[in-house]
């Protein structure tokens, strides 16, 4: 049932999105901005001059946008596993675990197949994060929201300008989306026992985990996709992957690339342990039948 797929990946994308924005935002600003001394020091500056509104910039715009998002890497991951799955095992029956080649290759194939979608909005929501009222901010007050950034994006640079960092953005999201299935599927099926669905337990541990490790390695590109991103609307000019990395290892060492390491572990664990806890759910509730539901 592909299209169930979808839409429980919509629902769990907007739930895990609510729950981590905040230090999203403030894990994007210490990767483009240089002006704060460490996480406490830009949470405190985004309270004093935006209060709690500030940490949710961009929002509104990816709840909607981002949440289609997470239902193209649900939707994608699940068709690709099953179409793998079922050449592997094409004449034994569906009880067998997928392997980890196919589960690597499948949540590569959702990272592919997610970037297009997401390349614009996640523009789109980095550069709303980055705007501050305070004196040392970058950008000011540019732009008035998500529409208004798109149509000064295309004005200015045209409709290439929307995929500004999209090759950065693809080389985090698609060896790390496979990454990200991995870990989950290895560890649901230890947590559970054979023949049963996993528990919430099971789910909240698998997906919290799978979001850490999948961070862990997707930092050092997530900090040059946001640096490109952010590239001639108020931050330094880049003229790609390469030079950002050159430019960057050469003004402020390695440890650059680990910017908002810290808080993206943070954020990973409650919000990827949330996000599949609520497409197990859906997917469980949209697919089992009505006697089935009314009995939970």
């Amino acid at each position: 049932m592909p299209l169930v797929e979808f839409v429980a990946g919509w629902v769990s994308g907007a739930a895990g999105l609510v729950v981590g924005h905040p230090m999203d935002t403030v894990k994007v600003r210490l990767q483009t901005q240089t002006s704060y001394k460490g996480i406490f020091d830009c949470v405190a500056r985004t309270y004093a001059y935006e209060g709690i509104p500030g940490f949710f910039k961009g929002m509104a715009f990816p709840v909607l946008s981002i949440a289609f998002c997470n239902s193209v890497v649900f939707g994608s991951y699940s068709n690709a596993l099953d179409f793998l799955t079922q050449s592997q095992y094409a004449n034994s029956s569906k009880d067998n675990p997928a392997s980890a080649a196919a589960v690597f290759t499948a949540g590569c194939f959702s990272g592919l197949a997610q970037v297009l979608v997401s390349a614009p909005i996640d523009l789109v929501k980095v550069r709303l994060q980055n705007q501050t009222k305070g004196r040392r901010g970058i950008g000011g007050d540019r732009y008035r929201g998500p529409v208004h950034c798109v149509t000064v994006i295309l004005r200015q640079e045209g409709p290439r300008g929307l995929f500004r960092g999209i090759g950065a953005l693809v080389l985090r999201d698609v060896p790390c989306y496979g990454l990200y299935f991995l870990p989950y599927e290895v560890i649901c099926n230890t947590l559970t026992e054979s023949g049963k669905q996993p528990g919430t337990f099971a789910v909240l541990m698998a997906g919290g985990i799978a979001g850490v490790v999948t961070w862990a390695c997707a930092t050092p590109m997530d900090v040059v996709k946001a640096r490109l991103q952010m590239s001639g609307a108020g931050g330094r000019l880049y003229s790609g992957v390469l030079h950002c990395i050159s430019v960057s290892l050469q003004e402020e060492g390695v440890q650059v690339f680990f910017k908002g390491l810290l808080l993206n572990s943070l954020r990973a664990f409650p919000v990827n342990a949330i996000t599949f806890l609520c497409y197990e759910h859906m997917m469980r509730a949209m697919t089992s039948p009505p006697q089935d539901r009314s009995q939970d």
